[in-house]
């Protein structure tokens, strides 16, 4: 009788630990696309000049925000 209830709480624990893990990934991009939200705001309410000296125009906002840890300066 021991077996069979250690056997049924294992995948009940098991089962927690998926539903777990999934709604750790799904805040963590949750979270990560919040960022580039954020990103994309605050380089869009910068002038050209400002954009300019950082390095990157306009049109490059969006590609700069999904994509913040690759430099535009070298995707060109």
């Amino acid at each position: 009788m021991s077996t069979t209830y250690s056997a049924t709480a294992y995948r009940r624990l098991a089962s927690a630990r998926r539903i777990v893990g999934l709604l750790e990934r799904y805040w963590a991009a949750f979270q990560e696309q919040r960022k580039r939200a954020r990103l994309h705001a605050a380089l869009s309410d910068l002038p050209d000049r400002e954009l300019m000296d950082i390095g990157i125009s306009r049109g490059e906002i969006d590609y700069v925000a999904a994509n913040p840890n690759i430099d535009p300066r070298g995707a060109r």
